[in-house]
């Protein structure tokens, strides 16, 4: 016989009990069904609860009961009070779970829960993240990142979120040593003026879209996606390393693919969407959004179509 120690709360908790003993008896199949089958909104007070009707048997089902009738507070200070329940109730939480999930009691409630949360993981680790900067010029030593943007896509390139778009302050003697080419487009789209009325330093940009791409994408998983993003790339290592940090290692550059759809698919090449060529970040990538759907839709869709159709052939050739 195991001796435990209980406080008043757990005492007047034994004597309702043994007074209610016969219509307890008479519930127990039923309730155990109920929270077998039906789904319920629980904290983790609530899971406690249920695991120690399972470990303290006959005596814990009243804390089962506590948490139906008089609410998760009851059963929370009967766990702080009973040195025996803090002893062998251990939370099972669940990897990526958080309180007030919707969960399933029963059998199959941990493979249930693995499931949603391997299937969500799977589908948020092909997200990419679509980020254009604009900047004083491509020389890493001396450049200066002026303006980001950001973008969240599915990997069929749905957009998800749209982030962070900031304008970067920029000393005045950095902004007068752009390159000539720097000067009369940034001049002209009204991003240097911009950049001199912005109080933004890129301390505060980075802890932005690092917030924003945490709120959407895994850790380590979601590549960095844009035209000729490799440049971009270069300066967020540098300037921007914890958000890069959170990212893959791997990049989607749009640049790659029409070149090489310039030398294999001409044709389709020509009809690829044109760019406005406003050098602003956040419309950079919207058409670099554009321009990849459009080769997803007519390029690698063609190209799968050909793989089929020589399958089948090579398939009755060898039938023959």
């Amino acid at each position: 016989m195991i001796l435990l120690r209980w406080s008043p709360t757990a005492v007047k908790i034994q004597e309702e009990e043994e007074e209610d003993e016969e219509e307890e008896e008479g519930k127990e199949k039923e309730e155990g069904q109920r929270f077998h089958n039906r789904p319920m909104l629980c904290s983790w007070a609530s899971i406690w609860s249920f695991a120690a009707s399972g470990l303290l048997c006959r005596s814990s089902q009243r804390v089962l009961q506590l948490t139906k009738t008089r609410g998760h507070s009851d059963s929370i200070r009967l766990f702080h009070k009973n040195a025996v329940l803090r002893r062998v109730l251990k939370p099972a939480i669940a990897p990526g779970a958080r309180p007030g999930v919707t969960f399933t009691f029963g059998s199959g409630f941990d493979v249930q829960v693995s499931r949603k949360i391997s299937m969500s993981s799977s589908a948020m680790s092909q997200r990419m993240v679509w980020v254009d900067l604009e900047m004083t010029g491509l020389d890493i030593e001396k450049d200066q990142i002026i303006e980001m943007a950001c973008i969240i896509t599915d990997s069929d390139l749905n957009v998800l979120a749209e982030g962070p778009n900031l304008i970067i302050n920029q000393p005045d003697e950095v902004l007068e040593g752009m390159s000539e080419w720097c000067k009369a487009h940034h001049g002209k789209s009204g991003l240097t003026q911009a950049v001199q009325d912005s109080t933004i330093t890129l301390e505060q940009a980075e802890y932005e879209f690092l917030s924003f791409v945490r709120q959407h994408t895994p850790p380590g998983q979601c590549p960095l996606a844009g035209n000729s993003v490799h440049a971009d790339k270069r300066f967020l290592d540098k300037y921007m390393p914890q958000f890069m940090y959170h990212l893959d290692y791997r990049i989607i550059d749009v640049s790659t693919i029409k070149e090489l759809c310039r030398r294999w698919f001409p044709e389709q090449y020509k009809m690829a969407p044109q760019k406005k060529a406003t050098h602003r970040a956040l419309d950079d990538i919207w058409e670099s959004i554009q321009e990849l759907q459009y080769y997803k839709a007519n390029v690698f869709k063609a190209s799968t179509e050909e793989k089929m159709c020589k399958t089948v052939e090579n398939g009755s050739s060898n039938k023959s």
